[in-house]
């Protein structure tokens, strides 16, 4: 595999792995603070929450990922990332909207078979069904631009 044999590009992927990591923290943070805090609804806060993670991926994989990516505008590329982002988004948001009642189902049933109820159930499962959709969209993201937005760079 591609990734595994030529240093840069493991390079590559480990910095838009660490990138991920970040994004994942501004997403589950975001995500967390407008439902437990603010109240809004699980839906609009995990959209709101992914449209954050993606300005700051954006912008951390624009310049220290993929900095040897020039010979694009950074708006054209900024809207080959949001175009791929918005197809990322229309993996995602089906994916928690289908996901969430199963996973409150379960986590209510582990938890109260365990007697653990110090945690909120509906916070646990949010989190476990947000884990899984960035998951998969991750994968959906990181071939897409590189092999679209950040095609540009050398292999």
């Amino acid at each position: 595999m591609i990734l595994i044999r030529e240093p840069r590009e493991r390079s590559r992927f480990i910095r838009f792995a660490f990138v991920g990591v970040i994004g994942a923290i501004v997403d589950f943070g975001v995500m967390n603070l407008l439902v437990n805090v603010f109240n809004v609804p699980f839906l609009i806060a995990g959209t709101t929450s992914f449209v954050c993670a993606i300005i700051s991926n954006f912008t951390w994989n624009r310049f220290w990922t993929y900095p040897d990516s020039r010979s694009k505008r950074i708006h054209n590329q900024m809207l080959q990332f949001a175009i791929i982002s918005v197809v990322g988004l229309a993996i995602r948001t089906p994916l928690l909207a289908l996901l969430e009642p199963p996973m409150i189902r379960l986590v209510e049933a582990t938890m109260s078979n365990l007697g653990a109820f110090s945690i909120n159930p509906e916070f646990v499962a949010h989190n476990i069904t947000l884990a899984i959709a960035v998951l998969i969209v991750m994968f959906w993201n990181f071939f897409a631009n590189r092999y679209w937005t950040y095609s540009d760079v050398d292999g």
